[in-house]
């Protein structure tokens, strides 16, 4: 069995775990999981008891959840191309550096602006809520402009896998047009630079089910009762 990620849409942020996966060469196939219905249903808590994407299923029939755990396995294994790094070097502390920053800072950055998009809410407090996500947001762009401090890159002198997963994440400022992210150029050249990327330009496409052209080892998509049957077979 390949791996299997479990992937939400629209907007996931398992997008970075699709792009990780189209670099690292590993067979890997996709399972699509709408967002909200799907997620929360009984039937994805087989798959991940807190009804969150991205899940990933190994050949061994284990199940990983949370992006930076998924990133740091696909990473794990192609520390032979480079895109991954062996735990305990310098490399591996500095891209859980830059994956924890994201994760903690800048993807909740926009967590207000998705909880007023997604509950029904009185207009004063959806006014108060997006104020304060925007402010968020603003800060973590400039953050992240001082942490790129004239780099192409978020690390090393190639796109890696914190470019990834900050892509997902950065591509919400187009859905909720939050910042001119033009007023950060070094976060805007980075970004888009990754929207050039043929394993961006892949994820995107398999997100909005358009034509895909795979540049890794994209095997094809399942459904979900294809996925919790393997997932009984590897039991």
């Amino acid at each position: 069995m390949s791996l299997i990620l479990f992937y939400g849409v629209p907007e996931g942020c398992s997008f970075g775990s699709i792009v990780a996966l189209e670099w690292s060469g590993l067979p890997y196939r996709l399972c699509r999981i709408q967002m909200p219905e799907v997620v929360s249903g009984d039937e994805y808590r087989h798959i991940n008891t807190v009804g969150e994407t991205p899940s990933l299923l190994l050949p061994d029939g284990r199940l990983i959840s949370e992006s930076m755990a998924i990133l740091n396995n696909i990473g794990a294994q192609s520390t032979d191309n480079g895109l991954g790094f062996a735990q305990g070097t310098v490399g591996f502390d500095r891209l859980n550096q830059m994956l924890a920053y994201l994760n903690t800072s800048f993807f909740n950055a926009f967590s207000p602006l998705w909880h007023a998009v997604e509950h029904e809410l009185e207009p004063a407090e959806k006014e108060i809520l997006v104020a304060y996500g925007k402010a968020k947001v603003e800060k973590a762009h400039r953050t992240l402009e001082r942490l790129l401090a004239g780099r192409k890159w978020l690390l090393g002198d190639r796109p890696g896998i914190a470019d990834a997963y900050f892509t997902g994440i950065a591509r919400w400022n187009d859905f909720h047009k939050t910042v001119d992210i033009g007023r950060f150029p070094a976060v805007n050249d980075l970004y888009q630079r990754m929207l050039q990327e043929p394993a961006v330009r892949f994820a995107l496409a398999i997100e909005h089910q358009e034509k895909a052209e795979s540049t890794g080892s994209f095997m094809g998509e399942i459904d979900l009762d294809q996925a919790l049957g393997l997932l009984r077979q590897a039991a």
